[in-house]
């Protein structure tokens, strides 16, 4: 079984003592490309030289919601000329962070709506992070008709699911389907149409209920395929196949 590892932050310090070593143990497990999107401008730079140091991995570029300190306006237009990387796959990390209260919201929407404008200019896709704001990505998304991308992390209602399938965007699951007590994640996986769903590791975070404490690695999205299949009552191969075509669809790997 070969898969796709949607969404990992392999570049990050947490992998730079064996950076090589987790790709090759993510390779033997089957995840033979991860997606890896930045979520700070002054990681660009390491992030798109890791990429291209290693074999199936596909970088993204954006500013991250909970790094608002980080960002400078200026990163704005600096994005713009990061996208012009061959390489590059998508628009992001961006998105909306209402967890977090001390974040800024009006901050949070001037530096996502810029970021949506230039992936639908691009044609790129864009990876959404929504944590406790899926209401509000949706609406963002409505506001830029033709994008398309994925809500990583995926923790919002059915409901909202499919209208987000409506508006081509796919979902991102990883670790926390793991966990007993994760239903609401659970009864979306279970019953959404597959096609469109990814697979995502969020390495070095989300580990899985088995793996909870520790480091999260791109290999370990095998068992999450594992888990969505016993839930759908599927084969863990069917998950495989479709989840890597629908990550080779958005991305154009």
């Amino acid at each position: 079984m070969l898969f796709v590892d949607s969404h990992s932050h392999i570049d990050v310090e947490a992998f730079d003592a064996d950076r090589a070593e987790t790709i090759e143990r993510a390779r033997r497990a089957g995840v033979t490309r991860q997606v890896v999107p930045a979520v700070v401008a002054r990681d660009w730079a390491k992030l798109q030289a890791v990429c291209a140091l290693h074999a199936g991995l596909f970088p993204g570029y954006g500013l991250h919601p909970v790094y608002l300190d980080d960002h400078d306006p200026a990163d704005l237009v600096a994005l713009r000329g990061q996208l012009d990387d061959a390489s590059a796959v998508c628009v992001g990390e961006c998105g909306l962070d209402f967890y977090v209260e001390s974040l800024d919201r009006e901050l949070q929407h001037d530096y996502l709506r810029p970021q949506l404008a230039l992936a639908r200019e691009r044609g790129l896709p864009v990876v959404l992070h929504a944590r406790h704001a899926v209401e509000a990505t949706i609406a963002a998304i409505r506001a830029h008709p033709g994008l398309t991308g994925v809500v990583h992390s995926y923790g919002g209602s059915e409901e909202q699911a499919r209208q987000l399938f409506k508006l081509g965007f796919l979902i991102g699951i990883g670790g926390p389907v793991t966990y007993d007590r994760a239903n609401r994640i659970r009864r979306v996986v279970k019953s959404m149409p597959l096609e469109f769903l990814l697979l995502e590791s969020d390495a070095p975070d989300q580990p899985n209920a088995t793996r909870r404490g520790e480091r999260n690695e791109p290999a370990r999205i095998v068992e999450v395929g594992e888990c969505i299949a016993e839930l759908r009552g599927i084969t863990p191969s069917e998950v495989a196949a479709q989840t890597t075509v629908n990550a080779q669809r958005l991305f154009r790997l």
